[in-house]
């Protein structure tokens, strides 16, 4: 029976941000002599993952189609592993590569584990040393690091947390973060867009004069009482600052879109729209002054581009976001966030210290070292 010489990779992702960081990856390997790619999706952002395939240019080989309504945490886990040990019965990869912190990423991790097949973790060692924030996805970092067999660390400090964990330093290799490669490979393509389609990504509301600040929020530990006070937060902004239009693409996860919608909607300079695909999303933090967000990817990807960054949450595990003059940790606390807002816009000089480009997670060549240490792995 012909065996193909190449290696097979399986990368598994579930999330819309897992897709964005990993695009790069994907396409420098399936040009590779060395590897056979498969791209599989468990459906955690299932309806937002379709159009991605086609704007970076990366396709999905596997849906396992798995989420359900009000499908619990624990029934994700269980499903992902069932699908996962049933395909690898059929295909069993020679590597398995998960990425970050989500509910997907460990369970593949495990499944793999538990079918002897080796593991690689792309953006691994990011730590708050707090399993409740972020939750779950603390302890999914945690859990996967134990049993990965490659480590990709996008920085010394990373690697350092790995250490102090008693990784073994030969598992471990600095490369950058990818979601820096694929933030680059947008912006390079940002001159090509128009203004009928900024029209038709639903953007045409902003004009040339406005002052724009970005807002995104959607992470769990924020739900319920954070939501409502970055929420007041807002409003009292918009309220003092009319020159300025706070735009905030809103998650579909409803405990977001019901908090929001019911206190922000209707309001005059506040813009409740869609998620955006990653083009415009790229095209809005370019576009913006200020940039509030407890997303971790944004931490990463702000700060590169030369933008402010509030970061709405109790802790970060970014800290290296955190030593730029580019971000502050200013947690949920609604008055908290409307003075620092306030101080920025107010203060020309602040904006300033905090509105240059810097970037703590690499040049954008993460993909091609972490190509270079699965060679190396595999030739070894």
């Amino acid at each position: 029976m012909y065996r193909n010489p190449k290696k097979h990779l399986m990368i598994v992702i579930g999330t819309r941000p897992e897709f964005i960081k990993v695009s790069p990856l994907v396409r420098l390997l399936r040009k590779s002599n060395e590897f056979r790619v498969t791209l599989c999706s468990t459906g955690q952002h299932r309806e937002m993952l379709g159009m991605l395939e086609k704007e970076l240019k990366v396709n999905i080989n596997v849906d396992l189609n798995i989420m359900r309504p009000n499908q619990t945490l624990n029934g994700l886990f269980v499903k992902i592993i069932e699908l996962l040990d049933a395909y690898f019965k059929e295909d069993k990869p020679d590597m398995v590569l998960v990425h970050g912190d989500t509910t997907t990423s460990f369970a593949a991790a495990m499944t793999a584990f538990n079918s002897g097949i080796a593991i690689a973790h792309i953006e691994a060692g990011l730590r708050t040393w707090d399993l409740q924030a972020p939750w779950p996805e603390e302890a999914n970092r945690h859990l996967t690091s134990v049993i990965a067999d490659l480590q990709f660390a996008p920085t010394d400090t990373e690697k350092d947390n790995l250490i102090r964990e008693n990784v073994d330093t030969n598992k471990i290799i600095v490369t950058g973060n990818t979601c820096i490669d694929s933030l680059l490979w947008i912006r390079d393509r940002l001159g090509e867009i128009k203004q009928t389609d900024i029209d038709q990504a639903g953007l045409g509301f902003l004009k040339k004069e406005d002052h724009v600040i970005l807002m995104t929020s959607h992470r769990r530990e924020n739900f319920g009482k954070s939501l409502d006070a970055i929420c007041q937060s807002i409003l009292k902004l918009a309220k003092e600052f009319p020159n300025y239009q706070f735009v905030y693409p809103v998650h579909l996860n409803p405990h977001v879109q019901n908090t929001v919608h019911s206190l922000l909607s209707n309001i005059p300079h506040i813009h409740l729209i869609p998620p955006l695909n990653y083009t415009y999303f790229i095209w809005l933090m370019n576009r913006s002054e200020i940039i509030l967000t407890d997303s971790g990817g944004v931490q990463e990807e702000a700060p590169a581009l030369g933008k402010p960054v509030l970061v709405l949450r109790e802790v970060t595990e970014r800290p290296q976001a955190l030593e730029t003059n580019n971000v502050v940790l200013v947690g949920t606390d609604q008055q908290r966030i409307y003075e620092m807002v306030s101080n920025i816009i107010n203060d020309d000089q602040l904006r300033s210290e905090m509105s240059h480009p810097v970037s703590p997670y690499g040049d954008g060549k993460a993909s091609k070292k972490i190509i270079n240490a699965l060679i190396q792995w595999f030739h070894r």
